[in-house]
């Protein structure tokens, strides 16, 4: 038996609960009653619930970066908030790339990216502009998110 299986059985119950017993176990789970009717929703928020009680929720910085990002897509920002992205080196970094013989230059901005006397929203674009092909930009310009524990 291993530690997570009542935790399982939990999840694979919610399968067999009728709407009325998914809204009494948000009742219990969220002190609050259930905002809709619909099964899917239920089963979904109760099952991400679950886990989160037993495991804990996102970090601090990942609540902040989520809530954010909400904002952004409403359209609800308070203030001019950049969500910075972790693999952007600091602002004024020149990213030298050679392709196909050619060395290209891209200056990291405070917004975006400068590339042949042109501003670009992502990496991406930049490396499609220089390619003709999709790229992701971070693995073009030889970039990644750094694991933890990396100095």
């Amino acid at each position: 038996m291993t530690t997570h299986e009542p935790i399982l059985a939990r999840l694979a119950a919610l399968k067999t609960m009728s709407v009325n017993e998914l809204k009494a176990e948000w009742q219990i789970l969220f002190d609050a009653p259930a905002p809709n009717n619909s099964r899917n929703f239920l089963e979904s928020r109760l099952a991400y619930r679950i886990q989160e009680l037993t495991f804990g929720g996102p970090d601090k910085q990942t609540r902040r970066l989520l809530d954010l990002l909400a904002d952004e897509v409403n359209g609800t920002l308070a203030r001019k908030a950049q969500i910075a992205d972790p693999r952007n080196p600091v602002v004024g970094t020149k990213l030298i790339r050679e392709w196909e013989g050619i060395p290209h230059t891209v200056t990291v901005l405070k917004e975006g990216f400068e590339w042949g006397g042109k501003r670009y929203k992502s990496l991406s674009a930049v490396a499609r502009t220089i390619t003709g092909t999709q790229w992701n930009g971070y693995r073009f310009f030889g970039l990644r998110e750094r694991k933890r524990g990396e100095a």
